[in-house]
């Protein structure tokens, strides 16, 4: 798999993403949050999608305090997410803004640290309910909606241990192997026929939540800030990466 990276010295439009509607699970939080912000900042109308109201309605008030187009919340457990609640998603977004303009699958779990000869059925499914189930019926929701808009970005959320396997990073390692491979049936089915494009980011180290969590000796301050990353994630997200896509990207060198 080659592995991209944008140039070091790119730096986005103010404007990148004037007029678009972009949804982010895991928005409550993290790199969910400072992609919600930056993309705000940058001009859309996010959707942001989490599982703690309190959390998205923070983020709702600082992207408005910083003049940001006015948010929408969908509050959404994706452990617990049926198929209608998927449906319910796609219809309240289609009858609100009738497009979709970027999807950022942000949201997972980790999971166990520990061999496969030890995991727990319980978590191991959990971590590829949320990792991988709701990622393809969230996708699958919103097709309709990502066909309506001029150009559309979906990016899925990757990781090191999804690229190269290793020792007891169990069902979170075989999800983002798994979420790889979604990334790359879907970018193929949709390269010819489709304006969507379809492209996978793997954050690196980065100084959050789930990071401090799997690796608890480390200095977090070491790590960069999710805001630190974000012009990954903005190049993809906008029409600066029109015509890139089933192709693998690091947000850090």
């Amino acid at each position: 798999m080659d592995i991209q990276t944008i140039p070091a010295d790119y730096s986005p439009a103010p404007d990148l993403l004037r007029g678009k509607v972009v949804l982010v699970t895991g928005a409550g939080d993290g790199i969910g949050r400072a992609a919600a912000e930056s993309y705000a900042a940058h001009g859309a109308t996010v959707v942001l999608l989490g599982r703690t109201l309190a959390k998205l309605e923070a983020v709702y008030d600082a992207i408005e305090a910083a003049g940001g187009a006015q948010p929408a919340l969908f509050p959404l457990d994706l452990a617990s997410a049926t198929e209608a609640d998927y449906s319910t998603l796609a219809d309240a977004l289609d009858s609100t803004f009738g497009r979709l303009d970027g999807l950022l699958h942000n949201a997972s779990l980790l999971g166990e640290r520990r061999p496969i000869a030890n995991a727990t059925w319980n978590a191991w499914s959990d971590v590829m309910q949320v990792n991988v189930n709701a990622q393809f019926l969230l996708s699958r929701a919103t097709l309709p909606l990502l066909e309506q808009a001029p150009l559309a970005s979906v990016i899925f959320t990757s990781s090191g241990v999804g690229r190269q396997g290793r020792a007891y990073w169990g069902a979170y390692a075989v999800s983002k192997f798994a979420t790889e491979g979604l990334m790359q049936v879907l970018a193929d089915e949709l390269e010819n026929t489709s304006r969507i494009r379809v492209n996978s980011l793997n954050p690196g180290a980065t100084n959050t939540a789930m990071r401090r969590s799997a690796y608890p000796a480390e200095t977090p301050t070491e790590n960069p800030s999710p805001a630190a990353i974000m012009p990954t994630y903005l190049y993809l997200m906008g029409d600066d990466s029109a015509g890139v896509t089933k192709q693998a990207f690091d947000a850090q060198p």
